[in-house]
């Protein structure tokens, strides 16, 4: 489906006053007015993003129940274990409460679920072994159990002290567990409600160290671990996808440099193994295409405790033994994604009748179940529509799906609609999981099909792909200095997005390439006069083909980076669209008239 361009509006006496009152380039101040910022007050209140700005963690509905019933479990020496997700915000979640305790001098251990085989978060057999090993525990989960009533009835039933921490969807009902913690508990009003696992996590440690200190201050000791553990709440936020905006766009900034401090072996090896080791920053780029997909292919191919081993050993021997292990899970990863999805484009072609629906629903033996969500993320790219795949299980009669969404569809609300169809899901609006049984995926292609056209119907038509431009450049504009400059705005991420530009009448300066697996990714390099900058368009390798075929200029939709390669410097960009220079390119607001 092609897409639009709109531009933003701009207001010419706006510009120049973020210019005059911020003392920045005019593309900053172009951009930040583009994002609703008027004023030069609002401006650097928005750039400084300051740590002191997060929300007291008492605030966060269930936490300060959940922290004194931890540190009194603590206190009284008995054994806490953390109940953690397979995905990374899981993981990191896990690993971050770990330390926590473990630093504290708690008795403490985790237990995460085999993807494979006991699938996604509380699950009656593992209460009842957790509560068999040692019925005086406390289990603690991050980043799942919301949605498990029958399972926190289950340790109700058994005695087993169960505290929810969780971020998901809620249900209709709550688990009758001793806490839980969510940001959007009814009855609450937290004031970002969009935290992910390991956010949530790191708020319930930081009232935990609270209350190992003075009762409003951690003692410096656990201050450090707090400056470590916001690098671990960082990543669980880019690779989750929740919204990079308040108090997460904070949590990721200052994470960032956490990070990339960090002398814990693990996280030492994790970023040398993808690259990273020698960089003066990290970047959220960095995270959700480097140090992440290492850690989520050990949860997507069943051994996700390793990841966890891999945050909280303190054994460098080990650690780079696990990091070298996660690098090769994560290639065999890549693999059976790119087997998967050319899997699927032949089930699309083979039913063409598939096209007129608003969604797509695509089954097969073949695919794995714990890259589903991966390939999802690439169908919806490729189909531009939402997208659900499932791995079918014969000797079960069992589907294991995983979704994606695309525009402004509810997910989580389209399985909701289906739910009669289903065994099970959960999730929330942008990726969601379910189980179904196999004769059933026909009836639920059709079934979640007609709820998208009624959804269509009910909230207007869905949003038609556009890509929302901050700003028309030159090349000329994008020097080094004013590129970098517009890392102020960063991190950038999920609703949070790196600027985006366009320029027009570029001509190529050299034929274009591909590289990557599977010669998936686009390389060229475009010219404006005398100035050469090359770009790069992941996953649109496809790309190269069509554009040799032009003979005239291009105008060029891109967001602009600095690349760091052996010491040297450079703009780059990163191609989002293209079209023939002439080609009508979508909405476009004269500046001179925009208010």
């Amino acid at each position: 489906m092609p897409r639009q361009w709109r531009f933003a509006p701009h207001d010419r006496a706006v510009i120049a006053q973020l210019v005059r009152e911020m003392s920045c380039s005019p593309l900053l101040a172009q951009v930040l007015a583009s994002r609703g910022i008027s004023s030069g007050l609002e401006g650097e209140q928005f750039l400084a993003a300051r740590i002191g700005d997060l929300i007291l963690p008492d605030l966060l509905p269930g936490a300060a129940e959940a922290a004194d019933r931890i540190v009194a479990a603590f206190r009284a020496g008995r054994r806490i274990t953390i109940y953690g997700d397979y995905d990374v915000d899981g993981v990191t979640a896990t690993s971050l409460l770990w330390h926590c305790l473990k630093l504290a001098g708690a008795k403490v251990d985790y237990y995460i679920p085999s993807r494979l085989e006991e699938g996604y978060g509380l699950n009656l057999e593992a209460i009842r072994t957790l509560h068999a090993e040692d019925p005086e525990r406390l289990v603690v989960t991050v980043d799942c159990g919301i949605c498990s009533v029958d399972e926190a009835a289950l340790a109700k039933a058994l005695g087993l002290e169960l505290i929810i921490t969780d971020h998901h969807t809620l249900a209709a009902t709550l688990p009758d567990a001793a806490a839980n913690v969510h940001p959007r508990l009814p009855g609450t009003a937290y004031p970002f409600p969009e935290l992910c696992g390991a956010g949530v996590a790191f708020k319930v440690a930081w009232a935990v160290c609270q209350r190992l200190g003075d009762g409003t201050k951690a003692s410096p000791r656990m201050k450090d671990f707090l400056k470590f553990a916001v690098g671990l709440a960082a990543l669980g936020t880019v690779a989750d996808v929740v919204p990079l905006r308040g108090e997460n766009r904070i949590l990721v900034r200052y994470g960032l440099k956490s990070l990339q401090e960090s002398t814990q072996p693990g996280l030492e090896f994790l970023k040398k193994i993808a690259g990273y080791d020698k960089q003066k920053s990290l970047s959220a780029e960095d995270i959700a295409f480097g140090l992440a997909p290492r850690i989520n292919a050990a949860g997507r191919l069943g051994q996700a405790r390793l990841a966890v081993e891999l945050l909280t050993t303190d054994n460098r021997q080990r650690a780079a033994q696990l990091a070298d292990y996660l690098d090769q899970l994560n290639k065999n990863r890549q693999t059976v994604e790119r087997k998967m999805f050319r899997q699927a484009k032949e089930l699309v072609e083979a039913n063409p009748h598939w096209e007129e629906h608003p969604t797509l629903v695509v089954a097969s033996e073949e695919f794995h179940p714990g890259v589903m969500g991966i390939v999802a993320s690439r169908l919806v790219e490729r189909f531009q529509k939402p997208s659900v795949m499932i791995a079918l299980n014969r000797d079960t009669g069992l589907g294991q799906g995983s979704g994606r969404t695309f525009s402004d569809f509810d997910l989580h609300s389209g399985l909701h609609a289906c739910s009669h169809l289903l065994e099970g899901f959960g999730g929330h609006r942008a990726a969601a999981g379910l189980r179904i049984l196999i004769d059933r995926i026909d009836d639920f292609r059709v079934a979640f099909a007609r709820h998208a056209t009624k959804s269509r119907v009910d909230v207007g038509e869905m949003i038609e792909p556009e890509l929302q431009i901050d700003a028309e450049v030159s090349l000329y504009d994008l020097t080094t200095q004013a590129v970098r400059e517009l890392d102020q705005l960063g991190p950038f991420g999920a609703q949070h997005r790196r600027p985006i530009f366009s320029t027009a009448q570029v001509e190529l300066a050299e034929a274009p390439g591909t590289m990557g697996g599977g010669d998936r990714h686009l390389s060229l390099k475009v010219r404006q006069g005398d100035k050469v900058l090359r770009c790069v368009a992941f996953g649109k390798g496809e790309w190269a083909t069509d554009i040799a075929k032009e003979n005239g200029p291009l105008s060029i939709c891109f967001s602009a980076g600095i690349n760091q390669f052996r010491g040297y410097e450079n703009v780059e960009l990163q191609l989002h669209d293209w079209k023939p220079a002439g080609a009508a390119v979508g909405a476009q607001v004269d500046v001179t008239s925009a208010v």
